[in-house]
């Protein structure tokens, strides 16, 4: 069975930092490039973060880039995403999904991720 978990969310004060987890089983995980979303209340989905599954690039929103770093230990197959100097903006229900076929150039294209988890809330508190 396919799964993708993420965890790790909560609640934090701004400037504060949370480090969210995406654990998956039941695929080849090495082969899947890993992104992360977010949605906030009344809001649309962002694309946030994604990892290559070769060369292990990463991608990052404008809005988050310097703050948020996507790692991911094959070895463990999971994905991180340490996310500092969080903004009550940030506020949102994070999401972690995975396909072996993204086109990286278009990771915040939601349609094209096979395997998503269940999202993790973080509450980030001004």
């Amino acid at each position: 069975e396919v799964q993708l978990q993420a965890f790790g969310g909560g609640l934090v004060q701004a400037g504060g930092s949370l480090r969210l987890s995406c654990a998956a089983s039941g695929f080849t995980f090495e082969d899947y490039a890993v992104g992360w979303f977010r949605q906030a209340p009344g809001k649309d989905s962002e694309g946030v973060s994604c990892v290559s599954n070769t060369f292990g690039e990463t991608y990052y929103a404008d809005s988050v880039k310097g703050r948020f770093t996507i790692s991911r230990d094959n070895a463990k197959n999971t994905v991180y995403l340490q996310m500092n100097s969080l903004k009550p903006e940030d506020t949102a229900v994070y999401y972690c999904a995975a396909d072996n076929s993204l086109i990286l150039s278009s990771y915040r294209d939601d349609v094209q991720y096979d395997y998503w988890g269940q999202g993790t809330l973080v509450t980030v508190s001004s």
